[in-house]
């Protein structure tokens, strides 16, 4: 067998299902020849994008894999794999390369040199005899400590020189570290002196599977449940302590619980300080929890560090309280949901007549709430978009489940949310995988909604146009008065027809639920839809200080 064979099985062994990708490399041969399948994008960032979200739903137990051309291609990946690198996913790039004697002959496009400041840890194959020991080099980084993508850099003839002997590879397990015993009992104590502690969840408790975990921890001090941005759905945001996720917007009770907050205890996030994520108020007590030490510390002073794999921190804080305190504080936990619900409840009432808007252009709260309505939120997938689809939807969107939305934004490409929907569908076909976009990012990466319809991939796309860059408005005042300079414009029913998607462009609200409906049966067939709603500009955002 010659290295693209050798590349291959070992995929094939670490359970690969499919490869995103894009000609030419000769993996995508390869691959196909063991029965991985190759799916082809339209652009190499959205393919970037498709492994990605494997990975986040899969929880980095088995890695999304996209293999590119070299030179053009892999170039054209780089914004997806800088995305991948800010959000921590453990995602593999498999580029072909240079010829080794152009390594270093000016301008080759050295990818695993260029592509090392966003990825975990990248390499150049220089042997095929190399290619075993890169891989698994390449599968531990995924697994182990903090996640991140990972570049294996294999020029053609490497993949077409031939492998002698047996393929000797074992698959890489996940490792995960403990906390030390001592540090979990003095967080226990603060966690159960604190008069109002608050736990901020983040994305780690996707990755440790700790959902359940965290919501046993979070009835038993008690506490409250604050999620980042790409950790919300960490518990059910129906469950009684849920504050929900912030972004630049948050629901009312997440901003009441965080200035109330005395302690916080942060874990499974890095409490790196974005534009994109909640701000966390001076003069708490700082618990931060994290696998990674360069964490702790990092942005925000911290009183304690817990070093550690989430589910097995949230253990042992479990087993310490119930040797610090007889009995759970049932009564206190009581009082606590009592004041979430009030305080939830007041705030859906301000926004209750935007979520009922019969308004023309339509409201995109009216949408949200439409959906939520209408789909079976224990079995949906949901993500974003950059803008103001992030801000709209995810304060409104109520998960029901642990896991089941994938947020991001700590870079905020527009377009990013396609590939993501593709990849969870990918990972999880029998879920409602949805992806909330605005024009402005369907015009970046819109026309892979072919590469869904090619390959059998039922996602639901829902697109605000407003036929203008909104966001943007108070950016560009005189540009626009001047030059219209924001205005865009389509027709992006007509745009999925002409490349076999089904769709329907929605411009009276009586009709967005049986559009809904009808989406949905598309979806259940295998089969992409597209959904147009001809929306309002929209600048109301739930912004709580």
């Amino acid at each position: 067998m010659n290295g693209a064979d050798v590349v291959a099985k070992i995929l094939k062994l670490e359970g690969t299902d499919f490869l995103a990708c894009y000609p030419r490399n000769p993996l995508i041969e390869a691959c196909a020849d063991i029965d991985i399948r190759p799916i082809l994008c339209r652009q190499e960032r959205v393919g970037v994008g498709m492994a990605d979200g494997y990975s986040r739903v899969r929880r980095g137990r088995q890695n999304g894999v996209f293999a590119a051309q070299h030179g053009p291609g892999i170039e054209n990946a780089f914004p997806g794999v800088a995305q991948a690198f800010s959000e921590n996913v453990p995602m593999l790039v498999i580029p072909a390369a240079s010829s080794l004697d152009r390594q270093y002959i000016r301008p080759t496009f050295r990818a695993a040199d260029v592509f090392a400041p966003v990825t975990k840890w990248s390499a150049v194959a220089h042997d095929v005899r190399e290619l075993p020991d890169l891989m698994r080099r390449a599968f531990h980084a995924m697994r182990t400590g903090k996640p991140g993508p990972v570049l294996v850099e294999i020029p053609n003839e490497v993949f077409d020189a031939q492998f002698s002997g047996d393929l000797d590879y074992v698959t890489v397990p996940v490792l995960r570290s403990a906390p030390d015993p001592a540090a979990v009992k003095a967080a226990a104590r603060l966690l159960l002196a604190a008069k109002n502690p608050l736990i901020w969840a983040g994305q780690g408790i996707h990755y440790a599977e700790a959902g359940e975990l965290l919501t046993a921890l979070a009835e038993l001090i008690p506490a409250p449940v604050a999620a980042t941005n790409p950790g919300k759905s960490a518990i059910a945001e129906s469950h009684p302590l849920a504050l929900g996720a912030s972004t630049a917007s948050r629901p009312k009770m997440y901003a009441e619980g965080m200035n109330e907050a005395d302690l916080v205890f942060a874990i499974g996030s890095s409490l790196t300080r974005t534009p994109f994520g909640p701000a966390l108020p001076r003069g708490k007590t700082i618990i931060h929890s994290s696998n990674d030490f360069a964490d702790i510390n990092k942005d925000i002073r911290a009183d304690l560090g817990l070093v550690g794999d989430a589910a097995l921190v949230i253990e042992a804080l479990i087993e310490e309280i119930g040797r610090q305190r007889a009995k759970p504080d049932t009564a206190r936990l009581s009082a606590l949901k009592d004041k979430i619900a009030a305080s939830k409840k007041a705030w859906r009432a301000d926004w209750e007549k935007q979520l009922n808007s019969d308004e023309v252009p339509i409201n995109q709260y009216r949408v949200i709430n439409d959906l939520m309505r209408v789909a079976d939120r224990d079995n949906v997938i949901i993500t974003h978009e950059a803008g103001s689809p992030r801000e709209q939807l995810l304060p409104m969107w109520e998960t029901t489940k642990p896991a089941s939305y994938l947020g991001w934004g700590k870079s905020t490409q527009l377009g990013y949310g396609l590939g993501l929907a593709m990849g969870a569908k990918l990972a999880a076909p029998e879920k409602l995988c949805i992806n909330v976009m605005g024009d402005a990012s369907f015009g970046m990466t819109g026309m892979d909604i072919e590469t869904a319809a090619r390959n059998d991939i039922g996602i639901l796309t829902v697109v605000f146009n407003n036929a203008v860059m909104a966001c943007e408005r108070h950016m560009l005042e005189k540009s626009t008065r001047k030059y219209d300079a924001l205005d865009i414009g389509g027709n992006y029913e007509k745009l999925a027809q002409s490349l076999n998607v089904a769709s329907r462009r929605v411009e009276n609200p009586a009709d967005i639920v049986p559009t809904i409906k009808e989406a949905i049966e598309t979806t259940q067939k295998g089969k992409p839809f597209l959904l147009e709603i001809a929306a309002k500009e929209g600048y109301d955002f739930s912004r709580y200080a």
